[in-house]
């Protein structure tokens, strides 16, 4: 095959390639020989002019510089982008040379000399090109102003074979079938994209290898990958690897498609390893194109680029932030350790499903210090992360407790998010042990999960472990990571510090007046783990714990006997269920309701009618519903009487921040956007920022999620809409995805659902808009008490709708026999699944 051929330009009409961004330079190579490059270069057409910072694409196989396009397109008119198509690849000179990883190192080098690049430079690689490019800034140390990494490696991760892909093109004869004499790699790579990648853009992808002349290369560098340690190019590859330390004060920025089958996770594990103080972002739903499938990733890249200190800036701040002193916080274990001593025969834990099971506080101390001592003998060390895949009960205190003893922060990720949620949460997460009960053992096999992986069933054997207790860790140790429902989106993983969890339990202690004398009924089972922390009793009553609705009103009853309980945490759904199975309680349970003092509905608006039905049954309790998420908990609370008093209302009241809680909300532009100014003024619908000491840290492995909720200083945007009132009370009206953008301007979706379930048809409604954004129609969708035919509601209720919505105009009513709701809490409506729904129906499908 003649594998000699020189440079050329892109055609023209590729989509979103500018052709004035593209040029050819001639350079010397490692060789010595001058070979001409075509590259993309954002200063093209800018010669003379000094950007104030430089970024270096490289691209992997068999892609080239398109891959960087939006880059190009995006970046801001101070910086640079030069995006490379390395020799013999892309549109770069065939010069009939194979180019080992070391040779392509020098290769690059010299290009960049050419082009008088002396930085600063942030280098942005994907694939093997990552590996180039990091070969390239550890002999450029100096210019060095961050890097950039995209679903690439430095190294086979420990214990996992190469990827399976990868091994079997490079196998015999199906090498140089695969990768050179037909196109099927490189039609491969674009078709294992996340997105439906269109035909135009797959096609250009593959424009610079129309021939099998023109594919020699991508044959060559898939059989450059070292896979074993006698490969020409292992020993380059090693050297990378083992001098990552050398980056470790280069601001540092992974990108990641989960979903990729070549670099999976266990690569970014790798990369985090050697990296720890990088900064990540895993895109769910992407893969080996992670630029491709998730339009997120160029801007925020860009935004992570723009972060960067500016070493010509001035380090005097004129409005310098006065940083708060932290607050030093009792223990997490010392209200387990103190029940121990004062009540050790009292009950800690009632466990009411099955047959039953109490754990006193002296038995869960022991336990909880006897675990620690053995998990931490086990291998179990301070700073890595322990999968729970353990039901809600004594096991999980206990096991969460001694991991937070050791230092080891707990990812739950529970049976709420369902199988394929679970799945998805637990392996972003990446953690480095599991103990489970036995389905959970099968589940952590299959996501190869390493270290320690214990099945409860041996538990005890680790508690007989003769081992010193491990070393107190610091308050800044990672407690947990638990996981947003899921509602509107894949569930993120939020990260608390035990300074943080325990900032919770002394916000909950001191807005409850919580004392030893009180016991907690967590019919909303996750609430139970605050027991042991706040020193009081927890009963978790005989529930299936993903499905709230299934609590009874008697399991209710003999949860609160067991404990004497006196302060009861549900859901709407769980507290629905209890007041419809009500009339099997017997005299003595409904007696057994007298010593609770509170009742905290919380996780989906509440509506007044089930408070007011639950304090028929609960009548000497204050029933109250308080404001907050998985990211912050308390934020605001109201009582019943104040609900009662503001019906009728735009959306649903949640009442005053609590102490140490600071509300303000970020008006919404015309659009439907939140204009990022933060205001207190009353009646002014945006999204609600909240800022406490003990909201969380930060969301795990969601570097751009994490920068987006905390864009000011100590805030957290919560991606809820609503307002505050006149007298500075927080009402909610839906959610930022869930905003109906009419050509009236953005209508938000909970006052309307308020006021339609006033109707007695009505069971519950949801309002959804369909169409373009900025032209959505109002269409509702309701279920009905009447057992009214899913469909088009008739004309007369239809229009008694509309009478109570007559600011709007409501497009059409839809019934369904249920609505959407998430698993973990079975209330929080999905109104994007609602919408897509409604907009087949109303177009004539099925």
């Amino acid at each position: 095959m003649n594998q000699v051929e020189p440079a050329s330009l892109p055609p023209a009409d590729l989509p979103g390639l500018n052709p004035s961004w593209s040029r050819l330079v001639a350079a010397s190579d490692h060789s010595g020989r001058t070979c001409e490059w075509h590259l993309l270069d954002s200063f093209a057409q800018r010669s003379g002019e000094i950007p104030r910072l430089t970024l270096i694409c490289v691209h992997g196989n068999p892609t080239w510089s398109y891959l960087w396009r939006r880059l190009v397109q995006l970046a801001p008119p101070d910086v640079r982008v030069v995006a490379v198509d390395q020799l013999e690849m892309g549109f770069s000179e065939r010069t009939g040379l194979t180019r080992r990883l070391a040779d392509r190192i020098s290769d690059l080098s010299a290009l960049t000399e050419k082009l008088g690049i002396t930085g600063p430079v942030i280098t942005v690689a994907h694939d093997w090109g990552g590996p180039i490019s990091l070969g390239w800034a550890l002999e450029h140390l100096t210019q060095l102003a961050g890097i950039v990494l995209l679903n690439t490696a430095v190294h086979q991760p420990v214990g996992v074979s190469a990827p399976a892909l990868i091994r079997l093109v490079r196998s015999g004869p199906l090498l140089n079938l695969n990768t050179v004499r037909t196109p099927a790699f490189l039609r491969g790579t674009t078709a294992l994209s996340g997105s439906k990648m269109s035909r135009q853009t797959a096609k250009a992808f593959r424009a610079p290898y129309a021939t099998a002349d023109r594919r020699v290369a991508i044959g060559a560098f898939v059989a450059d990958i070292p896979l074993k340690a006698d490969h020409p190019s292992a020993q380059a590859l090693d050297l990378i690897a083992a001098n990552m330390n050398k980056f470790e004060q280069v601001p540092m920025l992974l990108l990641w498609g989960p979903g990729d089958p070549v670099f999976s996770d266990h690569y970014l594990g790798d990369l985090m390893m050697r990296a720890p103080h990088a900064d990540v972002h895993r895109y769910e739903g992407a893969r080996h194109l992670v630029s491709e499938d998730d339009e997120r990733v160029v801007p925020d890249l860009l935004r992570w680029v723009a972060n960067l200190p500016d070493e010509r800036r001035s380090t005097t701040n004129p409005n310098p932030v006065i940083a708060r002193q932290p607050v030093r916080r009792t223990r997490l274990w010392d209200g387990l350790h103190e029940a121990a001593e004062r009540t050790p025969s009292g009950t800690a834990i009632a466990q009411l499903a099955g047959s039953g099971r109490r754990v006193s506080w002296r038995r869960l101390a022991d336990t909880v210090d006897r675990l620690a001592a053995g998990l931490y003998a086990s291998g179990i060390n301070p700073g890595e992360r322990v999968a729970l895949l353990i039901p809600p009960g004594a096991d999980l205190i206990a096991v969460v407790y001694a991991c937070w003893r050791i230092g080891a922060g707990v990812v739950i990720a529970d049976a709420g998010l369902g199988i394929k949620g679970m799945r998805r949460a637990i392996r972003g997460a990446a953690p480095d042990h599991v103990i489970a009960i036995t389905p959970g053992l099968a589940l952590a096999r299959t996501l190869r999960i390493p270290g320690v992986r214990l099945s409860v069933k041996g538990l005890a054997a680790i508690a007989r472990i003769d081992a010193p207790m491990p070393p107190e860790p610091p308050e800044s140790a990672t407690a947990v990571i638990v996981f947003t429902s899921g509602a509107t989106g894949p569930a993120k993983g939020v990260v608390y510090r035990q300074s943080q969890v325990a900032g919770t339990r002394d916000v909950l202690r001191e807005h409850y007046a919580i004392t030893p004398a009180d016991a907690i009924v967590a019919a909303f089972a996750p609430w139970a783990v605050f027991g042991p922390t706040l020193g009081v009793g927890s009963a978790i009553p005989d529930m299936d714990v993903t499905k709230p609705r299934t609590l009874q009103a008697v399991a209710l009853a003999e949860a609160t006997q067991a404990v004497g309980g006196t302060l009861l945490w549900a859901s709407p759904a769980a507290l629905t269920n209890v007041i419809a199975t009500a009339g099997d309680l017997t005299a003595e349970q409904v007696q057994s309701f007298n010593s609770l003092r509170l009742v905290l509905a919380a996780g989906a608006p509440v509506p007044l009618q089930l408070l007011e039905q639950v304090k028929e049954l609960v009548p000497n309790a204050d029933i109250r519903t308080p404001y907050g998420m998985t990211e912050v908990l308390p934020v605001s609370e109201v009582d019943l009487g104040e609900i009662r008093a503001a019906a009728g209302g735009n959306g649903v009241l949640v009442g005053r921040p609590v102490a140490g809680v600071e509300v303000m909300i970020s008006a919404l532009d015309e659009d439907g956007r939140p204009n990022g100014v933060l205001s207190a003024q009353s009646d002014v619908t945006g999204e609600i920022c909240v800022k406490a000491d003990h909201k969380r840290d930060s969301y795990d492995r969601l570097w751009a999620t994490s920068q987006s909720a905390s864009r000011d200083l100590g805030w957290h945007r919560t991606g809820d809409v609503g307002h505050l009132d006149p007298d500075g009370r927080l009402w909610v009206e839906g959610r930022l995805a869930h905003l109906i953008r009419t050509p009236q301007g953005p209508v938000t979706p909970v006052g309307i659902e308020q006021r339609v379930q006033q109707l007695p048809f009505v069971r519950w409604a949801a309002a959804v808009g369909i169409g373009p954004s900025g032209n959505q129609a109002v269409i509702l969708i309701i279920t009905s008490t009447d057992g009214t035919a899913a469909g088009l509601l008739d004309v007369k209720r239809t229009q008694l709708l509309r009478d109570q919505i007559p600011e709007l105009d409501i497009a059409a009513v839809l019934v369904r026999d249920e609505l959407p709701v998430d698993i973990r809490h079975n209330s929080k409506i999905d109104r994007q699944a609602l919408s897509v729904w409604a907009a087949a129906i109303l177009a004539g499908h099925r």
